[in-house]
């Protein structure tokens, strides 16, 4: 058993990587940085991923404000847009040196990846196995593989890819999907038996480029927090420092949740 707060992750990613992007037609200004995010809202766990904004390798001033955490994982592959060093696994040298140099960092995520067929071609499961036994062997302790796998993949052939990892983490791109992840959360968890899963929480709908309605928000936390009571759910990545702060009503209901729910113990599924 463990809190549920225990089991909050942040999606960290740079200050107005999400306002470069017209089509999320986002307000405001954001300023926040992901370690801002974590202590905003009182999570100890962050997914650091790379975005057209940054961060760029050496990843060593990123990592350093991160040491306070108790779990970091790095992004293998960052957002969709960014290509560098495709043909060497991306950053997955560089996750490994961070891992050597800092305790926390657990692992390192796949995102973007599954909707490109460019980046499936290139990322083979066989491919994707070398890169998980470097991954557990080459920071001299074992890091996990992750991956992000979208709503929107759901119709792919996937599996042989989600095979691979040690963690799916499942995200709704648009909010009117949000209604149906009753459905589909289950068919996601029994295809995948023995994986530990995350869900990602959007707090703005991108998918649409507008906001959350109240109640879609209120439905995905609930959601969320029944399968986590049913152990069948680990946690939950909130997304992210780039949108905390600027005004979002769904902002303040992930710190309702998180103060009515947080300190609940969770039953969790053990690593593999």
């Amino acid at each position: 058993m463990s809190r549920l707060i225990d089991n909050i992750w942040l999606w960290g990613q740079d200050p107005g990587s999400h306002h470069v992007n017209p089509a999320y037609n986002l307000p405001g200004e954001n300023r926040m940085t992901a370690i801002e995010g974590c202590d905003f809202f009182g999570i100890k766990n962050c997914c650091r991923v790379a975005m057209s904004k940054g961060p760029f390798p050496p990843f060593d001033n990123e990592s350093i404000p991160l040491d306070k955490l108790d779990n970091v994982v790095w992004s293998v592959v960052g957002a969709g847009g960014i290509t560098r060093n495709e043909e060497n696994f991306g950053d997955l040298d560089e996750v490994i040196r961070q891992a050597a140099s800092h305790k926390n960092v657990c692992g390192g995520i796949m995102d973007d990846f599954l909707l490109s067929e460019r980046r499936r071609a290139l990322y083979t499961p066989d491919k994707l196995r070398e890169a998980k036994e470097k991954l557990r062997t080459a920071a001299g302790r074992p890091l996990e593989f992750w991956t992000v796998y979208y709503d929107r993949e759901l119709q792919l052939d996937v599996q042989a890819y989600l095979e691979v990892f040690d963690v799916i983490t499942y995200w709704t791109w648009y909010g009117e999907n949000l209604r149906t992840l009753d459905e589909t959360l289950p068919k996601v968890f029994a295809a995948n038996p023995d994986k530990r899963f995350y869900c990602g929480c959007y707090l703005w709908d991108y998918g649409n480029g507008k906001p959350l309605t109240r109640e879609q928000m209120q439905h995905q936390l609930d959601v969320y927090y029944k399968y986590m009571k049913s152990g069948q759910l680990t946690g939950i990545i909130i997304c992210s420092n780039c949108i905390a702060d600027v005004g979002l009503e769904s902002v303040e209901q992930m710190q309702e949740f998180l103060k009515l729910h947080g300190n609940e113990e969770m039953p969790v599924k053990v690593e593999n």
